[in-house]
Protein backbone atom coordinates (compact mmCIF):
# COMPACT_ATOMS: atom_id res chain seq x y z
CA UNK A 1 0.00 0.00 0.00
CA UNK A 2 2.94 2.35 1.10
CA UNK A 3 4.54 1.51 -2.26
CA UNK A 4 1.13 2.63 -4.20
CA UNK A 5 0.85 5.93 -2.36
CA UNK A 6 4.82 6.35 -3.17
CA UNK A 7 3.69 5.67 -7.06
CA UNK A 8 0.92 8.17 -7.09
CA UNK A 9 2.37 11.58 -5.69
CA UNK A 10 5.75 10.41 -7.50
CA UNK A 11 2.83 10.43 -10.76
CA UNK A 12 1.04 13.73 -10.06
CA UNK A 13 4.67 15.23 -10.26
CA UNK A 14 6.57 13.43 -12.92
CA UNK A 15 3.86 13.97 -15.49
CA UNK A 16 3.37 17.74 -14.51
CA UNK A 17 6.81 18.38 -15.15
CA UNK A 18 6.76 16.48 -18.20
CA UNK A 19 3.09 18.57 -19.06
CA UNK A 20 5.25 21.72 -18.72
CA UNK A 21 7.05 20.96 -21.48
CA UNK A 22 4.53 19.23 -23.47
CA UNK A 23 1.28 21.19 -23.05
CA UNK A 24 -0.62 18.26 -23.99
CA UNK A 25 -4.64 18.88 -22.95
CA UNK A 26 -5.25 15.02 -22.78
CA UNK A 27 -2.40 14.76 -20.39
CA UNK A 28 -3.63 18.17 -18.45
CA UNK A 29 -6.99 15.98 -17.89
CA UNK A 30 -5.11 12.63 -16.89
CA UNK A 31 -2.98 14.70 -14.07
CA UNK A 32 -6.24 16.22 -12.83
CA UNK A 33 -7.48 12.90 -12.01
CA UNK A 34 -4.46 11.90 -10.77
CA UNK A 35 -4.11 14.64 -8.44
CA UNK A 36 -7.64 14.40 -7.05
CA UNK A 37 -7.04 10.73 -6.76
CA UNK A 38 -3.83 12.06 -4.53
CA UNK A 39 -6.11 14.46 -2.67
CA UNK A 40 -8.73 11.64 -1.46
CA UNK A 41 -5.74 9.16 -0.78
CA UNK A 42 -4.03 12.31 1.30
CA UNK A 43 -7.31 13.08 3.28
CA UNK A 44 -6.94 9.56 5.27
CA UNK A 45 -3.18 10.00 6.39
CA UNK A 46 -3.37 13.40 6.84
CA UNK A 47 -3.86 14.84 10.75
CA UNK A 48 -4.52 18.28 12.84
CA UNK A 49 -4.18 21.44 11.18
CA UNK A 50 -3.47 20.22 7.53
CA UNK A 51 -6.53 17.97 7.81
CA UNK A 52 -8.92 20.64 9.20
CA UNK A 53 -7.85 23.47 7.01
CA UNK A 54 -7.84 21.45 3.52
CA UNK A 55 -11.43 20.22 4.50
CA UNK A 56 -12.17 23.95 4.72
CA UNK A 57 -10.91 24.27 1.65
CA UNK A 58 -11.85 21.84 -0.61
CA UNK A 59 -15.29 22.12 0.76
CA UNK A 60 -15.64 26.13 0.03
CA UNK A 61 -13.74 24.76 -3.16
CA UNK A 62 -16.72 22.61 -3.86
CA UNK A 63 -19.84 25.32 -2.99
CA UNK A 64 -17.81 27.70 -5.54
CA UNK A 65 -17.89 25.25 -8.12
CA UNK A 66 -21.57 25.14 -7.98
CA UNK A 67 -22.30 28.80 -7.34
CA UNK A 68 -20.51 29.92 -10.41
CA UNK A 69 -21.93 27.04 -12.75
CA UNK A 70 -19.11 25.41 -13.70
CA UNK A 71 -19.20 22.84 -15.92
CA UNK A 72 -19.07 19.74 -14.58
CA UNK A 73 -16.72 18.02 -16.91
CA UNK A 74 -14.00 20.45 -15.96
CA UNK A 75 -13.82 20.00 -12.78
CA UNK A 76 -10.41 17.72 -13.08
CA UNK A 77 -8.77 20.93 -14.54
CA UNK A 78 -8.99 22.81 -11.22
CA UNK A 79 -6.47 20.83 -9.28
CA UNK A 80 -3.32 21.85 -10.80
CA UNK A 81 -2.56 25.30 -9.08
CA UNK A 82 -0.46 24.05 -6.70
CA UNK A 83 1.57 20.97 -7.85
CA UNK A 84 4.65 23.24 -8.63
CA UNK A 85 4.86 24.03 -5.17
CA UNK A 86 3.87 20.01 -4.28
CA UNK A 87 7.17 19.25 -6.78
CA UNK A 88 9.70 21.43 -4.74
CA UNK A 89 8.91 19.65 -1.15
CA UNK A 90 8.92 16.25 -3.37
CA UNK A 91 13.26 16.93 -4.60
CA UNK A 92 14.13 18.58 -1.21
CA UNK A 93 14.92 15.61 0.12
CA UNK A 94 17.77 15.30 -2.54
CA UNK A 95 19.25 17.97 -1.24
CA UNK A 96 18.76 17.69 2.66
CA UNK A 97 20.51 14.52 2.07
CA UNK A 98 23.87 16.10 0.35
CA UNK A 99 24.29 17.50 4.20
CA UNK A 100 24.30 14.17 6.14
CA UNK A 101 26.04 12.74 3.67
CA UNK A 102 28.73 15.92 4.03
CA UNK A 103 28.37 15.51 7.56
CA UNK A 104 27.84 19.57 7.59
CA UNK A 105 25.44 19.50 10.24
CA UNK A 106 28.07 17.87 12.72
CA UNK A 107 30.81 20.35 11.81
CA UNK A 108 27.67 23.45 12.22
CA UNK A 109 27.20 21.74 15.66
CA UNK A 110 30.55 21.62 17.02
CA UNK A 111 30.91 25.43 15.91
CA UNK A 112 27.81 25.70 17.68
CA UNK A 113 29.09 24.60 21.47
CA UNK A 114 32.34 25.61 20.58
CA UNK A 115 33.80 28.25 23.68
CA UNK A 116 30.08 29.53 24.43
CA UNK A 117 30.65 30.77 27.94
CA UNK A 118 28.25 33.72 27.68
CA UNK A 119 24.29 33.80 27.17
CA UNK A 120 24.90 36.33 24.61
CA UNK A 121 27.39 34.62 22.31
CA UNK A 122 25.19 31.23 22.62
CA UNK A 123 22.50 33.88 21.52
CA UNK A 124 24.25 34.67 18.64
CA UNK A 125 26.00 31.29 17.94
CA UNK A 126 22.72 29.63 17.82
CA UNK A 127 20.97 32.18 15.78
CA UNK A 128 24.01 31.55 13.12
CA UNK A 129 23.86 27.96 13.05
CA UNK A 130 19.85 28.14 12.85
CA UNK A 131 20.58 30.43 9.42
CA UNK A 132 22.73 28.26 7.67
CA UNK A 133 21.13 25.07 8.49
CA UNK A 134 17.85 26.84 7.35
CA UNK A 135 19.13 27.04 4.40
CA UNK A 136 19.14 23.39 3.75
CA UNK A 137 17.52 21.35 6.27
CA UNK A 138 14.70 23.75 5.99
CA UNK A 139 12.14 23.12 9.02
CA UNK A 140 14.92 19.89 10.27
CA UNK A 141 16.67 22.65 11.58
CA UNK A 142 14.44 23.88 14.39
CA UNK A 143 14.51 20.23 16.72
CA UNK A 144 18.32 19.77 15.40
CA UNK A 145 19.75 23.47 16.87
CA UNK A 146 16.88 22.84 19.88
CA UNK A 147 18.56 19.04 20.92
CA UNK A 148 22.01 21.14 20.41
CA UNK A 149 21.27 23.77 22.71
CA UNK A 150 19.93 21.51 25.29
CA UNK A 151 22.50 20.47 27.36
CA UNK A 152 24.31 24.28 27.03
CA UNK A 153 20.86 25.90 28.48
CA UNK A 154 20.20 23.26 31.63
CA UNK A 155 21.19 25.30 34.27
CA UNK A 156 19.58 28.05 33.04
CA UNK A 157 15.88 29.04 34.54
CA UNK A 158 13.13 27.54 32.51
CA UNK A 159 11.01 30.48 31.29
CA UNK A 160 14.27 32.34 30.05
CA UNK A 161 15.70 29.07 28.54
CA UNK A 162 12.08 28.89 27.09
CA UNK A 163 12.60 32.65 25.70
CA UNK A 164 15.77 32.03 24.12
CA UNK A 165 15.32 28.98 22.23
CA UNK A 166 11.94 30.73 20.80
CA UNK A 167 13.66 33.59 19.60
CA UNK A 168 17.26 32.69 18.29
CA UNK A 169 15.90 29.66 16.51
CA UNK A 170 12.68 31.07 14.94
CA UNK A 171 14.36 34.74 14.02
CA UNK A 172 17.22 33.03 12.71
CA UNK A 173 15.92 30.20 11.00
CA UNK A 174 13.12 32.74 9.36
CA UNK A 175 15.46 34.99 8.28
CA UNK A 176 17.55 32.86 6.21
CA UNK A 177 14.10 32.02 4.16
CA UNK A 178 14.11 35.46 3.37
CA UNK A 179 17.37 35.06 0.70
CA UNK A 180 17.13 31.30 -0.02
CA UNK A 181 16.95 30.24 -3.14
CA UNK A 182 14.88 27.14 -2.55
CA UNK A 183 12.55 28.99 -0.25
CA UNK A 184 9.20 28.46 -2.07
CA UNK A 185 7.69 31.88 -0.76
CA UNK A 186 10.93 33.72 -2.70
CA UNK A 187 9.95 31.57 -5.97
CA UNK A 188 6.67 32.54 -5.95
CA UNK A 189 7.24 35.86 -4.73
CA UNK A 190 9.78 36.64 -8.25
CA UNK A 191 7.32 34.49 -10.36
CA UNK A 192 4.41 37.28 -9.43
CA UNK A 193 6.66 40.41 -10.28
CA UNK A 194 8.83 39.08 -12.79
CA UNK A 195 12.09 39.56 -11.25
CA UNK A 196 14.93 37.02 -11.43
CA UNK A 197 16.57 35.68 -7.97
CA UNK A 198 20.07 37.45 -9.16
CA UNK A 199 18.43 40.92 -9.30
CA UNK A 200 16.40 40.11 -5.71
CA UNK A 201 19.65 38.99 -3.69
CA UNK A 202 21.37 42.51 -2.77
CA UNK A 203 18.66 43.97 -1.39
CA UNK A 204 16.77 41.21 0.61
CA UNK A 205 20.68 40.33 1.57
CA UNK A 206 20.79 44.27 2.79
CA UNK A 207 17.89 43.66 4.68
CA UNK A 208 18.57 40.54 6.39
CA UNK A 209 21.82 41.77 7.68
CA UNK A 210 20.07 44.71 9.05
CA UNK A 211 18.00 42.81 10.87
CA UNK A 212 20.82 40.47 11.77
CA UNK A 213 22.24 43.21 13.50
CA UNK A 214 19.01 44.90 15.42
CA UNK A 215 18.50 41.44 16.47
CA UNK A 216 21.70 41.01 18.52
CA UNK A 217 21.73 44.65 19.76
CA UNK A 218 18.40 43.61 21.24
CA UNK A 219 19.82 40.22 22.53
CA UNK A 220 23.16 41.57 24.23
CA UNK A 221 20.53 44.14 26.54
CA UNK A 222 19.08 41.15 27.15
CA UNK A 223 21.58 38.35 27.68
CA UNK A 224 24.85 40.10 28.28
CA UNK A 225 26.51 38.92 31.28
CA UNK A 226 24.63 35.97 32.09
CA UNK A 227 27.15 33.19 32.45
CA UNK A 228 27.26 29.66 31.22
CA UNK A 229 29.28 26.32 32.38
CA UNK A 230 31.70 25.91 29.70
CA UNK A 231 31.35 22.09 28.70
CA UNK A 232 33.92 19.79 27.85
CA UNK A 233 34.34 20.07 24.23
CA UNK A 234 34.49 17.54 21.31
CA UNK A 235 37.76 17.44 18.93
CA UNK A 236 37.00 20.93 17.12
CA UNK A 237 38.87 22.36 13.92
CA UNK A 238 38.42 26.12 12.69
CA UNK A 239 39.81 24.90 9.80
CA UNK A 240 37.43 22.63 9.05
CA UNK A 241 34.31 24.09 10.10
CA UNK A 242 35.41 26.89 7.85
CA UNK A 243 35.73 24.72 4.77
CA UNK A 244 32.65 22.88 5.18
CA UNK A 245 30.83 26.16 5.89
CA UNK A 246 32.37 27.04 2.23
CA UNK A 247 31.33 23.86 0.76
CA UNK A 248 27.87 24.81 1.57
CA UNK A 249 28.03 28.15 0.35
CA UNK A 250 29.45 26.76 -3.16
CA UNK A 251 27.09 24.48 -3.43
CA UNK A 252 23.89 26.70 -2.89
CA UNK A 253 25.98 29.21 -5.40
CA UNK A 254 25.99 26.40 -8.07
CA UNK A 255 22.39 25.82 -7.58
CA UNK A 256 21.12 28.89 -8.16
CA UNK A 257 23.63 29.80 -11.06
CA UNK A 258 21.41 26.13 -12.63
CA UNK A 259 18.25 27.48 -12.14
CA UNK A 260 19.22 30.83 -13.54
CA UNK A 261 20.19 29.28 -16.99
CA UNK A 262 17.39 26.96 -16.61
CA UNK A 263 14.81 30.13 -16.30
CA UNK A 264 16.59 31.63 -19.62
CA UNK A 265 16.68 28.64 -22.20
CA UNK A 266 13.31 27.45 -20.79
CA UNK A 267 11.20 30.70 -19.38
CA UNK A 268 9.24 28.28 -17.55
CA UNK A 269 9.22 30.67 -14.06
CA UNK A 270 12.34 30.21 -10.96
CA UNK A 271 9.92 27.63 -9.53
CA UNK A 272 10.20 25.19 -11.92
CA UNK A 273 13.80 25.94 -12.76
CA UNK A 274 14.95 25.27 -9.46
CA UNK A 275 12.51 21.96 -9.10
CA UNK A 276 14.65 20.53 -12.60
CA UNK A 277 17.99 21.71 -10.36
CA UNK A 278 17.74 20.82 -7.40
CA UNK A 279 18.38 16.61 -8.05
CA UNK A 280 21.40 16.84 -10.51
CA UNK A 281 23.23 19.77 -7.78
CA UNK A 282 22.86 17.65 -5.78
CA UNK A 283 24.11 14.48 -7.19
CA UNK A 284 26.83 16.54 -8.78
CA UNK A 285 27.96 17.85 -5.78
CA UNK A 286 28.42 14.60 -3.76
CA UNK A 287 30.28 13.20 -6.77
CA UNK A 288 32.71 16.10 -6.33
CA UNK A 289 32.90 15.25 -2.34
CA UNK A 290 33.52 11.59 -3.31
CA UNK A 291 30.34 10.95 -1.38
CA UNK A 292 28.53 9.52 -4.27
CA UNK A 293 27.40 6.03 -3.01
CA UNK A 294 27.01 6.78 0.33
CA UNK A 295 24.88 9.35 -0.77
CA UNK A 296 22.59 7.46 -2.89
CA UNK A 297 22.81 4.80 0.18
CA UNK A 298 20.76 7.66 2.12
CA UNK A 299 18.70 9.29 -0.34
CA UNK A 300 16.83 6.79 -1.55
CA UNK A 301 15.08 5.60 2.27
CA UNK A 302 14.74 9.27 2.93
CA UNK A 303 12.91 9.99 -0.34
CA UNK A 304 10.25 6.94 0.22
CA UNK A 305 9.74 7.86 3.42
CA UNK A 306 9.30 11.73 2.60
CA UNK A 307 7.32 11.36 -0.36
CA UNK A 308 4.82 8.88 2.20
CA UNK A 309 5.38 11.69 4.86
CA UNK A 310 4.10 14.51 1.96
CA UNK A 311 -0.09 13.33 2.24
CA UNK A 312 -0.79 16.50 4.99
CA UNK A 313 0.80 18.76 2.05
CA UNK A 314 -0.78 16.61 -1.04
CA UNK A 315 -4.13 17.17 0.98
CA UNK A 316 -4.02 21.22 2.27
CA UNK A 317 -2.36 22.13 -1.25
CA UNK A 318 -4.22 20.17 -3.65
CA UNK A 319 -7.48 21.40 -2.01
CA UNK A 320 -6.50 25.15 -1.25
CA UNK A 321 -5.67 24.97 -4.94
CA UNK A 322 -9.26 23.96 -5.80
CA UNK A 323 -10.38 26.51 -3.78
CA UNK A 324 -8.36 29.45 -4.91
CA UNK A 325 -9.02 28.78 -8.71
CA UNK A 326 -12.50 28.57 -7.79
CA UNK A 327 -12.86 31.46 -5.70
CA UNK A 328 -10.67 33.32 -8.28
CA UNK A 329 -13.64 32.80 -11.07
CA UNK A 330 -16.43 33.99 -8.03
CA UNK A 331 -17.55 37.47 -7.65
CA UNK A 332 -16.48 37.47 -4.47
CA UNK A 333 -12.95 38.66 -5.88
CA UNK A 334 -14.63 42.06 -6.02
CA UNK A 335 -14.33 42.58 -2.81
CA UNK A 336 -10.57 42.25 -1.97
CA UNK A 337 -9.86 43.35 -5.44
CA UNK A 338 -11.52 46.47 -4.02
CA UNK A 339 -9.55 46.77 -1.55
CA UNK A 340 -5.87 46.14 -2.98
CA UNK A 341 -6.41 47.79 -6.50
CA UNK A 342 -8.28 50.81 -5.09
CA UNK A 343 -4.50 51.40 -3.54
CA UNK A 344 -2.14 50.74 -5.67
CA UNK A 345 -1.98 54.43 -6.28
CA UNK A 346 -0.95 55.25 -2.78
CA UNK A 347 2.17 52.13 -2.60
CA UNK A 348 2.97 52.95 0.63
CA UNK A 349 -0.51 52.21 1.75
CA UNK A 350 -0.19 48.73 -0.44
CA UNK A 351 2.97 47.77 1.24
CA UNK A 352 1.08 47.80 4.50
CA UNK A 353 -1.68 46.72 3.41
CA UNK A 354 -0.06 43.51 2.17
CA UNK A 355 1.88 43.13 5.25
CA UNK A 356 -1.53 43.26 7.64
CA UNK A 357 -3.26 40.57 5.17
CA UNK A 358 -0.59 38.28 5.81
CA UNK A 359 -0.44 39.36 9.84
CA UNK A 360 -4.35 38.43 9.70
CA UNK A 361 -4.48 35.37 7.59
CA UNK A 362 -1.58 33.92 9.12
CA UNK A 363 -3.71 33.91 12.97
CA UNK A 364 -6.73 32.64 10.91
CA UNK A 365 -4.89 30.04 10.48
CA UNK A 366 -4.22 30.44 7.01
CA UNK A 367 -0.74 29.26 5.08
CA UNK A 368 1.14 31.57 3.87
CA UNK A 369 1.13 29.54 0.76
CA UNK A 370 -2.70 29.37 0.87
CA UNK A 371 -2.42 33.45 1.46
CA UNK A 372 0.21 34.44 -1.12
CA UNK A 373 -2.09 32.57 -4.07
CA UNK A 374 -5.41 34.16 -2.92
CA UNK A 375 -3.08 37.05 -2.83
CA UNK A 376 -1.68 36.51 -6.43
CA UNK A 377 -5.17 36.52 -7.92
CA UNK A 378 -6.02 39.95 -6.69
CA UNK A 379 -3.02 41.68 -7.80
CA UNK A 380 -3.05 39.81 -10.98
CA UNK A 381 -5.14 42.20 -13.33
CA UNK A 382 -2.66 45.70 -12.08
CA UNK A 383 0.59 43.88 -11.47
CA UNK A 384 2.03 45.15 -15.23
CA UNK A 385 1.82 48.46 -13.12
CA UNK A 386 2.54 47.79 -9.41
CA UNK A 387 5.62 45.05 -10.24
CA UNK A 388 8.78 45.53 -8.91
CA UNK A 389 11.49 44.31 -6.88
CA UNK A 390 10.12 46.30 -3.86
CA UNK A 391 7.10 44.58 -3.63
CA UNK A 392 9.14 41.58 -4.29
CA UNK A 393 10.82 42.41 -0.77
CA UNK A 394 7.52 43.44 0.58
CA UNK A 395 5.76 39.86 -0.39
CA UNK A 396 8.63 38.22 0.51
CA UNK A 397 9.04 39.27 4.84
CA UNK A 398 5.55 40.12 5.26
CA UNK A 399 5.07 36.30 4.17
CA UNK A 400 8.09 34.72 5.64
CA UNK A 401 7.87 36.76 9.12
CA UNK A 402 4.94 34.38 10.24
CA UNK A 403 7.12 31.75 10.25
CA UNK A 404 8.51 33.78 13.42
CA UNK A 405 5.29 34.47 15.38
CA UNK A 406 1.57 32.76 13.89
CA UNK A 407 0.88 29.85 16.33
CA UNK A 408 -0.76 27.57 13.24
CA UNK A 409 2.77 27.84 11.07
CA UNK A 410 4.85 24.42 11.05
CA UNK A 411 8.23 26.39 12.78
CA UNK A 412 6.29 27.69 15.80
CA UNK A 413 4.29 24.55 16.27
CA UNK A 414 7.15 22.27 15.68
CA UNK A 415 8.78 23.86 18.70
CA UNK A 416 6.64 24.73 21.04
CA UNK A 417 6.19 20.57 20.85
CA UNK A 418 9.59 20.72 21.29
CA UNK A 419 9.57 23.02 24.50
CA UNK A 420 5.92 21.53 25.89
CA UNK A 421 4.47 25.49 25.78
CA UNK A 422 1.41 26.25 23.45
CA UNK A 423 2.67 28.13 20.16
CA UNK A 424 0.84 31.32 21.33
CA UNK A 425 3.48 32.13 24.06
CA UNK A 426 5.94 31.81 21.22
CA UNK A 427 3.28 34.06 19.04
CA UNK A 428 3.74 36.72 22.39
CA UNK A 429 7.36 36.73 22.62
CA UNK A 430 7.91 36.88 18.91
CA UNK A 431 5.46 39.22 18.18
CA UNK A 432 7.50 42.32 18.44
CA UNK A 433 9.93 41.83 16.29
CA UNK A 434 8.07 40.49 13.66
CA UNK A 435 5.98 43.75 13.33
CA UNK A 436 9.38 45.79 13.68
CA UNK A 437 10.93 43.36 10.56
CA UNK A 438 7.84 43.73 8.73
CA UNK A 439 8.00 47.34 9.41
CA UNK A 440 11.27 48.08 8.30
CA UNK A 441 11.12 45.91 5.22
CA UNK A 442 8.28 48.23 3.95
CA UNK A 443 9.72 51.54 4.51
CA UNK A 444 12.89 49.96 2.54
CA UNK A 445 11.22 49.18 -0.20
CA UNK A 446 9.04 51.67 -0.43
CA UNK A 447 12.58 53.95 0.21
CA UNK A 448 13.62 51.99 -3.09
CA UNK A 449 10.64 53.12 -5.59
CA UNK A 450 12.71 56.43 -5.39
CA UNK A 451 15.82 55.27 -6.51
CA UNK A 452 15.52 52.28 -8.19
Amino acid sequence: MKNLIIFLYSSVILLYIVNRFASVPALTYVIGILAFTALITAFFRSSGLYRKSGIFFFTGGMLLFFYNGTPIETFFFHFDTMIGILSLFFVLPFMNTIIRTGHYDSHLRKLLQHGAGDLNKLYKRSFLISHFLGLFLNIATIPLVHNTLRQSLSSIKTKLAQKFYSQSILRGYALCLAWSPIEIMVIISLDMTGFTYIYLFPFIVSIVLFMFLSDWLFARKKYQGTALPIESEAAYSTRKVASKITQMMGMLILLVLTATLLEYLFNKGFLFSIVLSIIPVSVLWAASIKRLRRYFTIALPVFKARTLGLSNFFFLFLSAGFFVETLSASNFMNYLEFVFVNSTDYILVLYFLIGLYFFVSAFAGFHPLVSIALLGEVLAPVMNEIGSISLTLVLITSSLATAIYSPFNLSVSLLSNQLGITPYKISGWNLPFSLYYVTVSILIAYALTFVI
